[in-house]
């Protein structure tokens, strides 16, 4: 479904250059679910986004679905990520001044779903979330972990192919960690492909395939359950 072929990716300043990502192939299964894990800045973050279309590497191919996207334009990664890809961050990225329907409501509108689809779409997504009886709060009426079943409920309302979850329980007790863990599990289940960024080795081990990276290099990877 997902595959980069030898990618590498660096950030200059004035006076100096640092490779975040470096030389990095890696080819992900649809319905997969892939846990990647290393020391904060060794390039997690940055492998992420190049594979959920956020960021572009300096050299190497990548891929989706079958279609090269390595010299696409920003317009087509821009469709390609709406049609495809739902993102869950740490930080939840709510908007703090829209309701939770309105928060999960956005990837719909930018698609273009009509209103009858966008009201029976939302509740589904907010059902498998446990969070329709919060559908009228808004984010500062929420706990952490409830705002984090929002996030998740956004990225899943579009029926998207891929989610990329960044740290998605790195804010989260472990009570709320663990709901957010099942329900990116529930969405395999359903046949989405996950990629998890995670410092956790026991939710890492809870994939089907830890990825361990090092200093912008994937330097282990290990088959867990199916």
């Amino acid at each position: 479904m997902l595959k980069v072929k030898a990618i590498s990716k660096a950030y200059e300043t004035s006076d100096v250059r640092t490779h975040a990502i470096s030389d990095v192939s890696l080819d992900i299964a649809e319905g997969e679910f892939v846990a990647i894990m290393g020391p904060s800045g060794c390039g997690k973050s940055t492998l992420l986004n190049i594979l959920g279309l956020l960021d572009r590497a300096d050299t190497g191919r990548t891929e989706l679905l079958g279609e090269d996207l390595s010299q696409a334009s920003d317009r087509d990664l821009t469709r390609v990520r709406r049609s495809t890809i739902g993102f869950v961050f740490q930080s939840f990225n709510l908007v703090d001044e829209l309701t939770v329907v309105q928060n999960v409501e956005l990837g719909l509108l930018y698609r273009g779903f009509g209103a009858r689809e966008r009201r029976e779409r939302i509740e589904a997504a907010l059902d498998q979330v446990g969070m329709r009886h919060r559908a009228r709060h808004v984010p500062k009426q929420l706990s952490g972990g409830q705002q984090q079943r929002v996030a998740v409920a956004r990225a899943i309302v579009c029926a998207p192919r891929l989610i990329l979850a960044d740290e998605p329980t790195g804010n989260l007790d472990s009570a709320n960690g663990a709901a957010v863990m099942q329900l990116l599990k529930d969405a395999v289940g359903r046949g989405t492909t996950v990629v998890m960024v995670t410092h956790s080795l026991a939710q890492a081990d809870q994939a089907d395939r830890r990825i361990q990276l090092l200093d912008g290099r994937i330097v282990s990877q290990t088959q867990l359950g199916a």
